[in-house]
């Protein structure tokens, strides 16, 4: 039962004095703020893009942040065909995707039923802070498919991934969690952290000491939520100009960023960019890392614009001009019949 695991949590924190901030002794478990936390079960379409390298079926976690809406990591449900959610108590709704934000990553599911639970609510702006002590709460293992562990939030630092995702202060936590998908980082006071993205080799970054890397987690901050969550419940999108998207996972080796994959019919493979290839400039500006590339990519305009690209393939560099497009219209939804 909830109430179970949440005892085992505290005794746990009661036997760790050692961490900083750890949640107040003072307060109560409450397996109310726990029931939000809920398993997301996905099923892509059968013709869908992300497929490939996501799968058809997806499992992971989400999060009631509103009555009747879900957020969690959009990857998830991206091209789904059919979602449920089950809560706390086992009962399983269906949902639908309500929203999906590419540039935070975020993932919004509206419930077609309601859940016995009660929303989550958000953390302030900021939290949380190096060495805070936090709790994770995700569905795959433990009483009622709920798994709680105990963690150190031990670097708040850009991230950039190769999908063309770039985080200004993503959230790493340590140790690892292993069902980290959509997992809700939690605050000692009850809120809401961040929902869970990846497993990283260093969560705590570059140490000036030289030490072994440590590995962890990396969870995206609800603040990226906070600002865009009525418009994605209004609009499916956040409001503003959409990012250009060139459909293209780059990665940085040896000083240079190399095209590992090229989304098959996407921008990047029309204009000719094949796997291997080593980008050098965009629009006669050198890169040199993978955020520089994209902030260079993105400061040309909004989706739509042509951005031109400077690529080494083999031994000779070519000029290409890429086309960008907005990212969801790359990707299939669900027919509306």
């Amino acid at each position: 039962m909830i109430a179970r695991a949440l005892a085992a949590f505290f005794t746990l924190l009661l036997a760790m004095p050692a961490l900083a901030q750890a949640p107040d002794k003072s307060r109560q478990a409450d397996a109310e703020e726990l029931s939000a936390v809920v398993r997301v079960l996905a099923k892509s379409l059968p013709n869908a893009r992300s497929a490939a390298t996501l799968g058809q079926r997806r499992e992971g976690s989400g999060v009631l942040v509103r009555d009747g809406y879900v957020a969690t990591i959009g990857y998830l449900v991206i091209e789904a065909e059919a979602i449920e959610v089950t809560g706390a108590n086992g009962k399983t709704v269906p949902a639908t995707l309500a929203g999906y934000d590419h540039a935070s990553g975020f993932g919004l599911l509206k419930l077609l039923a309601p859940l016995d639970a009660k929303p989550l609510p958000l953390a302030p702006s900021g939290a949380p802070a190096e060495r805070q002590t936090a709790m994770i709460a995700a569905h795959g293992g433990g009483a009622d498919g709920l798994e709680f562990a105990l963690v150190q939030v031990v670097s708040r630092r850009p991230f950039s991934g190769g999908w063309e995702y770039l985080l200004d202060s993503a959230i790493f936590t340590y140790p690892p969690m292993m069902n980290w998908s959509g997992a809700a980082l939690i605050s000692g006071k009850g809120e809401l952290l961040g929902l869970g993205s990846l497993v990283v080799a260093d969560a705590a970054g570059a140490s000036a000491g030289g030490g072994s890397p440590a590995p962890g987690n990396m969870f995206v901050p609800v603040d990226l939520l906070k600002p865009i969550l009525a418009d994605l419940i209004a609009r499916g999108k956040s409001a503003g100009p959409v990012r250009p998207w060139i459909g293209m996972n780059t990665e940085e080796m040896r000083g240079r960023l190399f095209v590992t994959r090229v989304s098959p019919e996407g921008p990047a493979d029309r204009a000719g960019i094949k796997s291997g290839d080593v980008i050098v400039a965009v629009a006669n500006q050198e890169v040199d890392s993978l955020a520089d590339f994209y902030r260079k990519l993105w400061a040309r305009g909004a989706a739509g614009v042509e951005v031109p690209l400077r690529v080494l393939q083999g031994l000779e560099t070519r000029e290409l001009r890429v086309r960008s497009i907005d990212r969801n219209d790359y990707f299939r939804t669900k027919p509306s019949y």
